[in-house]
């Protein structure tokens, strides 16, 4: 602060500039690291960037009953979506382990397209 209690305009603007590089940097590593989730012991395996974007999907052959495809194909869409989720909640704690305390530097987490 300079004198009279105003805020150093040249400084808090250097502090928003690291702040958003270190936000920048912060974004580009959730986007490259891979996470998986799973559903039904292993059977279905989803692997999502830390950002969300879903990457891979394996489906463990013993997923598949060929006596019954209707019942399969039912079965395998919901162990596919429950490995979806469980990989996308596993990325949204890397957002907040990553982006939370950046957020908390900014005055509280008002940053568009963020959620917390």
């Amino acid at each position: 602060m300079i004198p009279g209690g105003q805020p150093n305009m040249q400084q808090l603007l250097q502090q928003a500039q690291k702040m958003q590089q270190d936000l920048a940097a912060a974004q580009q590593e959730l986007a490259e690291t891979p996470v998986e989730g799973s559903a039904g012991g292993g059977l279905v395996k989803a692997t999502v960037t830390g950002s969300g974007e879903l990457k891979g999907l394996v489906i463990d052959p013993k997923a598949v009953d060929t006596d019954s495809a209707e019942e399969t194909a039912e079965t395998i869409a919901d162990l596919v979506l429950a490995a979806v989720r469980d990989a996308n909640a596993k990325a949204q704690q890397l957002q907040q382990q990553k982006l939370g305390p950046l957020a908390q530097g900014l005055g509280g987490g008002g940053i568009p397209g963020l959620t917390f």
